[in-house]
């Protein structure tokens, strides 16, 4: 488990952020290309634009929709299966039953949920859990690796923008 935390000076940076954990993700072994991935944090504090990026980086090509109506976009990618959840609308987490939640994170796709609290007791535990908060005209993005899994892509991850000027 780690806890490091990162001052992203404006969406430019918290857009190379993700696109860094994308990197890190595909430059994994083929088998390791899924995942569970939680973005936490206030309205406004960059989890949409993280996804965005992150969707983007890993080679969708097109506008990445906010799942806040649907709950969730799919992405076949050549990459990786990609499922972007954003549960904000979310009024009790045993809807995730209704839309068989259970399909998704079956351990053969990379899951990007925002909210997450909102599907607590119902989702399974993350491998990654990335918190975004505004701060100081830019934001403050924590991270926490919760499996062995997520802590072998954070620290790939980390070493990728750890040492680049803004961070």
């Amino acid at each position: 488990m780690m806890n490091p935390a990162f001052f992203l000076e404006d969406e430019a940076a918290t857009c190379q952020a993700a696109k860094m954990l994308a990197e890190s993700i595909l430059s994994g072994p083929e088998e390791k290309k899924h995942g569970l991935i939680f973005l936490e944090g206030d309205l406004g504090a960059g989890k949409t634009a993280f996804a965005r990026a992150m969707i983007r980086a890993l080679g969708h090509q097109g506008a990445v929709k906010s799942p806040t109506y649907t709950l969730v976009e799919p992405y076949e990618l050549a990459s990786c299966q990609v499922y972007h959840f954003d549960l904000y609308r979310l009024v009790d987490p045993e809807e995730l039953a209704f839309m068989g939640w259970r399909d998704y994170f079956d351990g053969t796709a990379l899951c990007l949920v925002e909210w997450p609290e909102r599907g607590r007791g119902v989702l399974p535990e993350p491998d990654l859990l990335v918190c975004l908060q505004a701060d100081r005209g830019g934001r403050m993005m924590g991270v926490t690796a919760i499996t062995d899994a997520g802590s072998k892509l954070a620290q790939t991850w980390l070493a990728r923008f750890s040492n680049r000027k803004g961070f």
